[in-house]
């Protein structure tokens, strides 16, 4: 009698089986898998509003994640022609950096203080040093920035340049905004391009 139903039970499996592919359930999963590594344009969007309004960015510019990141919600970018990134954080109620950390004269080492959080044993930040400090335009406000170059460890990428920033929201939060490009690639221009439409 056991064996009966195990038969029994098996031949309905195979058809609920067989009917979920002849009804496209084979595509459904495929569809399913594909939305959640390659998400679509209208849901990077959506999930980038709990960052920023990023509808005014310029189409020289591709949203290409907008997901958790160490914890935080993040927005990544890329400048499709120079392949410069940039990537906003938003640190919500937990301080990564302030605008006084950016400003003050031991701003290398608090930063450096703040990179170390973030190790990863893939790819490490190494030899950091900020090279010039300056103001740039987001979220509506004049903020600071710090420019800096650096080597990523165990990674083919090597020399880095660019920069960091912190930008409030209109609820007081902090947006930390990074901008970087391989050796001299880097552009101010570019970030300054990105980081001001955004609001």
């Amino acid at each position: 009698m056991g064996c009966l139903k195990n038969i029994t039970r098996s031949i309905f499996l195979t058809v609920i089986i067989v009917g979920f592919i002849a009804f496209g359930g084979q595509d459904w999963i495929k569809n399913s898998i594909n939305d959640f590594f390659n998400p679509s344009k209208d849901t990077i969007m959506e999930k980038a509003k709990k960052v920023g309004d990023f509808s005014k960015v310029d189409k020289e510019f591709e949203i290409e994640k907008a997901a958790g990141l160490f914890g935080y919600n993040a927005v990544i970018a890329e400048h499709k022609a120079s392949g410069q990134k940039m990537v906003v954080v938003d640190s919500a109620k937990k301080t990564i950096l302030s605008q006084e950390d950016l400003k003050a004269s031991d701003s290398e080492e608090r930063i450096k203080k703040a990179i170390s959080k973030f190790k990863y044993q893939s790819a490490a930040i190494e030899d950091f040093r900020v090279i010039d400090k300056g103001m740039m335009k987001s979220y509506g406000q004049e903020v600071p920035y710090v420019k800096f170059s650096a080597r990523i460890k165990k990674l083919p990428v090597g020399e880095i340049s660019g920069i960091i920033s912190v930008a409030k929201d209109k609820d007081g939060h902090d947006k930390v905004l990074v901008s970087a490009n391989q050796g001299e690639k880097y552009s101010q221009l570019i970030s300054n391009e990105f980081f001001k439409e955004i609001k």
